[in-house]
């Protein structure tokens, strides 16, 4: 059985596919040929993982699973949350 993780950090796709029991194999997006950035316009880290399968449901037919991050500082009152890799 084959599940796409939606992302294409392959040192991720290798972490969580040591921790699925076979015979599932994961795909990433690069192996579902799905090469353009999905949108990730949300402003939860839930909501963006939930728009990234939306968008592989919409635009792939294809179900999986994805995540996001995001970096939540106390002392910032849980920012940059969603935009850390804007943030610097």
């Amino acid at each position: 059985m084959q599940l796409v993780f939606a992302t294409n950090n392959r040192n991720k796709l290798k972490e969580v596919q040591a921790l699925v029991l076979e015979p599932i194999q994961l795909l990433s997006l690069e192996d579902i040929d799905c090469l353009e950035d999905i949108p990730e316009t949300q402003l939860t880290i839930e909501g963006n993982a939930i728009q990234k399968i939306e968008y592989l449901k919409k635009h792939y037919n294809i179900d999986g699973f994805a995540d996001d991050t995001g970096l939540e500082v106390k002392a910032l009152h849980g920012e940059p949350g969603v935009f850390s890799a804007r943030y610097a």
